[in-house]
């Protein structure tokens, strides 16, 4: 197709894969808001649900926590089950991110920003 033009066949490749890229981070984008995991803590006595962004969208408690004279495991526990849930989806966005990278060549722990 673009014989004859040496190493702009290669460039105009190079421009059509950066195309495709960019449209595929666009999507991936769109699903972050949409794919969702779960954190936990204390067993499952707090359950937090996060998008792959990172944002909370729903906390389940269980109400046994609730013992006034333990307000403070109740608070740690909430915290912890958020965290798990952030860092969950941490990974779930890299995992999501490597599997449009893997195919450029780019190192195997090459981020890209969100």
């Amino acid at each position: 197709m673009f014989k004859g033009l040496g190493n702009m066949g290669d460039m105009a490749k190079m421009m059509k894969a950066a195309g495709e890229m960019k449209q595929k981070m666009e999507q991936l984008q769109e699903d972050l808001h949409t794919i969702m995991v779960e954190g936990r803590s204390g067993a499952g006595l707090v359950t937090a649900t996060c998008s792959a962004k990172g944002e909370l969208k729903g906390l389940n408690i269980d109400p046994s926590i609730f013992n006034p004279s333990e307000k403070e495991v109740a608070e740690d526990l909430i915290l912890a089950a958020i965290k798990d849930a952030q860092t969950k989806a941490t990974e779930r966005a890299q995992a999501e991110m490597s599997k449009i990278t893997e195919g450029l060549g780019l190192p195997a722990d090459f981020k890209l920003p969100f």
